[in-house]
Parts: structure tokens; sequence; C-alpha cells
């Protein structure tokens, strides 16, 4: 009898241990576990952390005639690439641009200009200690355009067309142009001072003489082409996107350099003597603020996107594109700020 309880405490006891030991081993189990968790805990936020998309703000304001193309390329960089991040673009002008990019505080972060930066404006960034960088990021056509009932100034020269707008010159009708246009009175348009387009007409074409002083200066371009599309007497010069846009309401002139008349299309815009709508040609940039690109990762990875980005927007927005040599040059620069 007492064999047999001795037997039964021994199978308690037995059974005790076995318990004992599998809740032991669930234990360790679990801590060993609860590591690898842990240590997958740390990896998985820095991974999140990697693929976290940036924050914050970009602005941009400047040039009406780039415009089109840096709205459009923020509009797929918010869409595509950084959705947390938005990327404002105004058009005040080039010159009016600079005013608001050049500022001690609270300054945008790029100023987009149809002509380079002149020599006082840099000295103005200089005495602010902002360092600027230049970022070339297509070509343009300056393009003169007419009304669409105009069936008599489709093809004017190069002189012609300068004559039109030359104060000194005196031109007032078509009729001075050439004897058998109309007798009637030219619209003379175009963009105002505040734009880099009309500076560049006046520096480059018109060589600083002055410009008639019965041309009708308008600060939108959208403005322009309604003035024109309504009326048959009118011409207006401004960037070729504006004309590429609105081809359903206005026509533009060809211009024969003397060598027969150039349609302004982006198979001959270029800076090369081989293309031959070079004379009327011009690069147009982004001016970077180096200092907040510094300071927000976000403007920075917005300065490359743009670059990387330039040709295909450039196509669509009416530019013709820069050399791959160009392109790579500029994002050599970028990259190096980082």
């Amino acid at each position: 009898m007492k064999s047999l309880k001795k037997l039964g405490l021994f199978l308690i006891l037995a059974a005790f241990i076995v318990v004992a030991t599998a809740c032991g081993g669930s234990d360790d189990a679990d801590e060993t576990e609860g590591n690898e968790n842990s240590s997958t805990g740390n990896e998985t936020p820095t991974e999140e952390v990697a693929d976290e998309g940036l924050e914050g703000s970009v602005v941009i304001d400047g040039s009406g005639t780039v415009y089109p193309f840096m709205a459009k390329m923020a509009e797929n960089y918010m869409t595509n690439e950084q959705e947390g991040v938005s990327v404002e673009v105004g058009r005040a002008g080039t010159s009016a641009g600079f005013k608001k990019f050049l500022v001690d505080q609270g300054g945008t972060d790029f100023n987009d200009a149809s002509r380079q930066i002149k020599d006082e404006e840099q000295a103005t960034a200089d005495e602010l200690g902002i360092e600027v960088q230049e970022i070339k990021v297509a070509l343009d056509g300056l393009t003169f355009v007419i009304n669409p009932e105009n069936d008599w100034a489709k093809e004017l020269t190069k002189d012609e067309l300068i004559k039109i707008f030359l104060d000194s010159e005196g031109i007032k009708n078509w009729s001075d142009v050439r004897p058998d246009f109309p007798n009637e009175p030219i619209s003379k348009m175009g963009p105002n001072e505040n734009h880099g387009t009309y500076e560049f007409f006046w520096e480059k074409i018109l060589e600083e003489q002055d410009l008639d002083a019965d041309t009708n200066l308008q600060q939108e371009y959208s403005i322009l082409v309604d003035l024109v599309s309504k009326d048959k007497n009118a011409i207006a010069f401004f960037g070729y996107g504006y004309y590429e846009n609105n081809k359903d309401k206005l026509q533009a002139v060809q211009v024969d350099f003397g060598n027969g008349p150039v349609e302004p299309n982006l198979d001959t815009i270029g800076e090369s003597e081989d293309f031959a709508y070079s004379p009327f040609t011009r690069p147009v940039f982004t001016y970077l603020n180096v200092n907040m690109a510094k300071e927000k990762p976000q403007v920075l990875d917005f300065a490359i996107y743009a670059v990387e980005n330039a040709q295909t927007v450039a196509a669509e927005t009416g530019f013709a594109p820069l050399t791959d040599d160009e392109v790579k040059a500029s994002l050599d620069a970028l990259n190096a700020l980082k």
C-alpha cells in the first residue's frame, strides 16, 4: 500500500516537473521572440524614415515666360514625387521676381528668369549673403504673333519687325511697312518692363533703342493673347510657349533672317547656327537660393528633380531642350550641394 502511495507521489511529482519544464521553455521562446521582434522593430522605423516623403514648401516666382514650364514641373513633382511638399509658382515677371528673391528674410526659394541675372542684382545678393546658383532649364524663341485674319503680314523680315517697334522709325500704319499692306493703324503690343522678355527684346533685338511709345505693354500674357485674337491689326511679341498653347487664337509670323521665312517651332529654335531661328532664340533659367537649398531638403530635392525632368517638360510646354551635357553639368553642381 505504501508502495502504491509512493508510486502515486512519484508520478505526480514527475508530471509537475514536465509541466514546469514546458512552461520554462515557453518563457525562453517568448523572450527570444521578443528580442527578435525588438531587433526588427528597430529596423522597421529606420526603413520607414528612409522611405518617408519630404514635407514643407517650395516657393517660386519670376518669369511669366518660364511659368508654364515650372507650373507643369511643380504639378508633376507634387503628384509623382513628393506629395507632402507644396510647390507654389508665381509669375510676377523676371525683374519683379528678383525683388522677391533677393531679400534679407522671407524671400522666394527660386526665381524663374527669361534673362540672366544683372550685375546689380548679383551685387544685392552678395550684400545680403545669398549664394545664387543659375540653372539653365530650356530654350525659348521670341515669337511675333498676329490675328488669324491678318493675311498680309504672315511673313516679315527681321528688319521689318524691328522697324515696326522702334520709336525712331515712326511706323504707324501697316502701309508704312510695305506699300501694298493695308493703310490701317498697327496695334503694337508686348509684355511690360517687369518681364525678362521685354528686356531681351529691348536689349538684344532693338539694341537698347527706344521702343515705340504707342506700344501697349501688359503684365499678363493672357491679356496679350486675348487682345491680339480680337484685333485684326494687332502684332505682339512674347515667348514661343504662349503661342504654342494658343494656336487656335493666333498665328505666328514667319521671320526672314536672310535665307527665307522661318517658322518658329521646336525644330528651328536653338542656340547654334544650325537652327534657323537662332537669332531670336534665348535660354531661360531658374535661379536657386543655395542658402535655402542647404536649410530645406525639399528645395534642393525639387531643384534636382526639375533638372532631371527638364527635357521632357520643356517639350510639353513649348520649349526647346538643352543638350545632355548641359543637363549633366547642372545635376553635378546640384548634387555637390548635398
